[in-house]
């Protein structure tokens, strides 16, 4: 991505406090927003068992795992933006200008789009609609290594482990911008052997 960014007609010209800012967020960027939504597929999974149990009778389920987990956990909870141009938005005037904040944890949250919206749902048809990836120019270039990262790690925990026992509440990050955990403890009680 890093090479991308350094060759691509679009980018490769762009200042260097830009290119700086940006290798940086793709540096660090998914790092708490995808280890916080494997801390919550642990979380998801221990308060929705029938929900794990669906996905081991129904592997083929597992491709909407992550877009379920990026819109029930929401690792960014907002973003603010400035508003290039006049607009009406649900009735509202924006002008240019206008600093917005965009609450992906309501917007994710949204009973008109997700039914049962507080609710983790494994085989939620439109899961992928969700916000947490942003939108247009503004929509993260990691989302598909984000999925994947968490794809192959429950590819791989449901071969291994039958069960994963949380101990205790998790603690949340105490962030108004992130929507994450800082601890998670749990117990692996059974090891299952790996064929293959």
């Amino acid at each position: 991505m890093l090479g991308l960014l350094c060759r691509s007609p679009g980018t490769r010209g762009m200042p260097r406090a830009e290119l700086h800012g940006n290798i940086m967020l793709l540096i660090v960027g998914g790092n708490d927003t995808t280890r916080s939504t494997i801390s919550a597929s642990v979380v998801a999974f221990d308060r929705y068992p029938t929900e794990l149990a669906k996905l081991r009778a129904r592997l083929d389920l597992i491709g909407n795992l992550a877009p379920e987990l990026m819109r029930w956990q929401t690792p960014v909870a907002h973003m603010r933006r400035t508003a290039m141009r006049d607009v009406t938005v649900g009735g509202c005037r924006i002008a240019r200008g206008d600093k917005v904040v965009m609450w992906y944890l309501s917007g994710n949250r949204d009973e008109n789009m997700f039914e049962r919206a507080d609710d983790f749902v494994i085989d939620r048809p439109n899961a992928r609609r969700h916000l947490s990836f942003g939108a247009g120019v503004h929509r993260c270039i990691g989302a598909r290594v984000a999925e994947l990262q968490v794809q192959v790690l429950w590819e791989e925990i449901l071969k291994r482990f039958p069960k994963i026992e949380v101990l205790g509440l998790p603690r949340r990050t105490f962030s108004t911008f992130l929507h994450g955990y800082t601890e998670l403890e749990v117990v692996i009680p059974q090891r299952l052997p790996v064929i293959g």
